[in-house]
């Protein structure tokens, strides 16, 4: 069980239809010796060299922090308004016994991230949004501030609760999947909410970003329209749907803003100890893959980015909204914009299983892209597969093996590349712009050989994003609400 951090806060008043009931709590020693351990902590560590620790962040220039929690680690990203990065840095998550300990592991990455950034920098920094795995979720103790469950992590299903959740959502809805944010609630409430002891009277849904930046802000009860996707926001309404806060668990629902939207200042528990300005502000997040796709800088219907990080995950910019459950393809609001897409299981997890990263740099280097590979595999990395097929049953296919480990990557590589074109395939035949070209995120767009076996494979140009970092699109977010509070405050 995560320490309890007791916290001196206003709620924050809800927004979308949804009663503001948030109790304030007292006291913030919990807190500061919270935050205390996270500094501490022997997390082993992976750091970046790009630092920049010179004038600008003492002559004031504004600087804007993202930072990205995902799978295997998180990540820092802190860049000017014309999107110079200025700093750069990276942690590992500490090993984790429990599902509790993952808790435990983000928070004290965060603390550490924030205490990586060269302090000439930090009273320069002028806002903070974070992203995070979608469908990741937490319920805390708004009270307490103690978790009640989980981490549940992004692909957790919970097949008891999706027939309730089927029996409520519209048919093939993107809630209407084990792996969603709703069914984890859902089967929360069914076993601990509703006992009659009272355990779900204060408790409140959060997601792994919105968790991460209440350390920072001390407001419960604030999410983003990303975020909230899987548990049933209606991203177009602008509004929780009806037949979802018809339930006994939707007081738990969080209050919905736009990504990279204000909430209020950093707590001055951890501004005086990380030497951050007064005027520093906290944005609403978003998820991995939405931030992945900001920081490729890419618009226009048609236009895609692939991240290929631990897991694969497609973002398609499209005139037409897609949402059908049967096969995981959902649609993320971002401003004006559809980004329709899914996320696979398969992805640079399987290869790490499978390969050290020296191995893959020196077996890509036997290999012909140009050449297709006669192998047909279906890399997982344990039983489960959400798009472009949603079967939790799905058993990985990695045989036969042959002989050469070249030969393997290349199959294995190949195969993964044809179910991203599968993926984009899919999202056409249900209505979605067609893909024209294909911008490349995360870890494997560094992999030349994979690339060009890609854009074979697609059919269409693929090229590696400009940044490939949802670090950097976080800290787009940031700029974002660093702007929208200078336009609030001079309206």
């Amino acid at each position: 069980m995560v320490p309890a951090l007791t916290l001196s806060v206003e709620p924050l008043a809800h927004r979308h239809h949804h009663p503001a009931r948030r109790a304030p709590c007292s006291g913030s020693s919990g807190f500061r010796r919270s935050l205390n351990r996270a500094v501490t902590s022997r997390a082993r560590v992976t750091m970046l060299s790009r630092q920049d620790p010179g004038a600008d962040g003492a002559a004031g220039t504004p600087l804007f922090l993202g930072i990205d929690f995902g799978t295997s680690g998180a990540r820092y990203a802190l860049i000017d308004r014309q999107g110079a990065i200025h700093s750069e840095g990276k942690r590992a998550y500490a090993p984790v016994g429990d599902a509790a300990g993952w808790a435990s592991s983000w928070r004290a990455a965060l603390f550490q991230l924030l205490g990586d950034i060269p302090p000439a920098h930090r009273p320069s920094i002028s806002s903070i949004s974070i992203d995070g795995t979608s469908a990741t979720t937490l319920i805390v103790d708004s009270e307490t501030g103690e978790l009640l469950a989980g981490p549940f992590l992004y692909n957790e299903s919970f097949p008891d609760a999706l027939p309730a959740v089927e029996s409520i959502a519209p048919a093939n809805h993107t809630v209407c999947s084990a792996s969603s944010t709703l069914c984890k609630l859902v089967s929360w409430w069914n076993t601990a909410g509703s006992d009659g002891t009272g355990s779900g009277s204060a408790a409140v849904l959060m997601h792994q970003s919105d968790w991460l930046l209440w350390l920072l802000h001390g407001q419960y009860g604030v999410s983003d329209y990303n975020n909230a996707l899987k548990v049933g926001y209606d991203p177009e309404a602008d509004a929780y749907p009806s037949w979802l806060m018809a339930q006994p668990y939707s007081r738990m629902l969080p209050s919905v803003m736009a990504p990279g939207a204000p909430i209020a200042a950093v707590r001055d528990d951890v501004r005086s100890q990380y030497g951050l300005s007064k005027e520093c502000v906290v944005c609403t997040g978003t998820t991995d893959s939405i931030a992945a796709f900001l920081a490729a800088r890419t618009a226009g219907p048609g236009r895609a980015v692939t991240s290929l990080g631990s897991t694969l995950a497609v973002k398609l910019v499209s005139e037409a909204r897609v949402d059908d459950a049967r096969f995981g393809v959902y649609s993320h609001r971002l401003d004006d914009a559809w980004l329709v897409g899914g996320a696979s299981n398969t992805g640079g997890a399987v290869l790490r299983q499978l390969f050290t990263d020296d191995q893959l740099v020196a077996l890509s280097r036997d290999i012909d892209p140009a050449a297709a590979s006669p192998l047909d595999y279906y890399p997982l990395p344990r039983k489960g597969e959400r798009f472009p097929v949603s079967d939790p049953d799905m058993a990985p296919r990695l045989q036969p093996r042959p002989e050469s480990d070249a030969e393997y990557l290349h199959g294995i590589l190949e195969s993964i590349a044809r179910i991203e074109a599968k993926g984009y395939s899919l999202l056409r035949e249900l209505g979605a712009t067609a893909v024209e070209e294909v911008f490349t995120a995360g870890g494997g767009a560094q992999n030349e050989k994979w690339t060009t076996i890609r854009e074979r494979v697609l059919g269409v140009p693929v090229r590696k994003a400009e940044q490939t970092e949802a670090a950097y699109g976080a800290a787009l977010l940031a700029l974002k609400g660093a702007d929208r509070r200078v336009g609030a405050i001079a309206s």
